[in-house]
């Protein structure tokens, strides 16, 4: 057979010119970001003398301000804390999200709207009003001195705060699959909770990746709860001690180390962002359309 030619949409002045202030806009915003970053991204391969001379990479690259700052200055340590906390969390928000948004969305029960408005209800709740009351509740356990346990707790609160908006986004997302295939695998025989590990769950892959991809950068950059929890230097996220690093370039002066450290920490967003773009957009779009 053979291939029909697309059509090509005529270009059309007047929508364009309509178009054109938004255009404007965007063009500005990415010129600036791009800027931004471009500075740090030079700023890290120069010398602190050549940042304050404004004369970046003046003496060439220096590689080697990121080598200071994985070893001399603990990124390594802070980098890996933060990446346990993520791919456990994100894990876990997954295995415990999206059976419970499976049944939400699917399933009719007594108590479904009640949990549907609970949920919806937590994320208007600011994270800072249970922050004390947590505190306060952890402290009388005791659990705050033993790192292995403290650990558990960082994990337990990363998971808690964020199973609402998981679970809502994932819903809105079963709630648009079509039920044909549910349907058909009750006629082979195939048992509900086998239906949604087999079929359902890999056909809401996009609204996984998804909200795993929004789990990760909050959890990435989540400050607060790590600030009053991550209690020693073995739990230490990468946020309290990207800080740290910062309060400490008063005394050191290595701020070319301080940029690449920023980098670092920069990367695993921005490479997610680069290779799973797409897959963000599948997901975002594919929770408004009806299978």
């Amino acid at each position: 057979m053979a291939k029909q030619k697309a059509q090509k949409t005529p270009f059309n002045w007047k929508r364009e010119l309509k178009l054109a202030p938004g255009y404007l806009i965007l063009i500005l915003w990415i010129t600036f970001t791009f800027m931004l970053l471009g500075w740090v991204v030079m700023a890290s391969f120069s010398t602190t003398k050549e940042i304050f001379a404004d004369q970046l990479l003046a003496s060439g690259l220096h590689f080697e301000n990121y080598s200071k700052a994985w070893f001399n200055s603990d990124v390594s340590g802070i980098f890996m804390h933060s990446l346990g906390y993520t791919v456990v969390s994100c894990t876990l928000l997954i295995v415990i999200c999206a059976p419970a948004a499976y049944t939400l969305s699917r399933f009719d029960f007594i108590a479904n709207k009640l949990i549907q408005t609970g949920l919806v209800s937590a994320m208007g709740v600011p994270v800072i009003m249970i922050v004390l009351p947590l505190f306060g509740l952890v402290a009388n356990l005791g659990i705050l001195n033993n790192v292995a346990s403290n650990w558990l707790l960082m994990i337990f609160l990363y998971v808690g705060i964020n199973v609402p908006y998981t679970t809502i986004f994932l819903m809105t997302f079963f709630s648009n699959l079509s039920k044909a295939f549910e349907e058909a695998a009750a006629i082979d025989g195939c048992p509900p909770t086998k239906t949604f590990w087999l079929i359902m769950l890999p056909m809401a892959q996009p609204g996984i990746i998804t909200v795993t991809i929004f789990n990760f950068i909050n959890i990435w950059n989540e400050y607060f709860i790590s600030l009053i929890f991550a209690n020693s230097d073995r739990l230490r996220p990468i946020a309290v001690g990207l800080y740290s690093m910062i309060n400490s370039m008063k005394y050191t002066g290595d701020w070319s180390g301080m940029f690449a450290a920023v980098v670092i920490v920069f990367l695993p967003t921005f490479i997610l962002y680069i290779f799973l773009s797409e897959k963000i957009i599948a997901g975002v779009t594919g929770g408004g359309v009806k299978g």
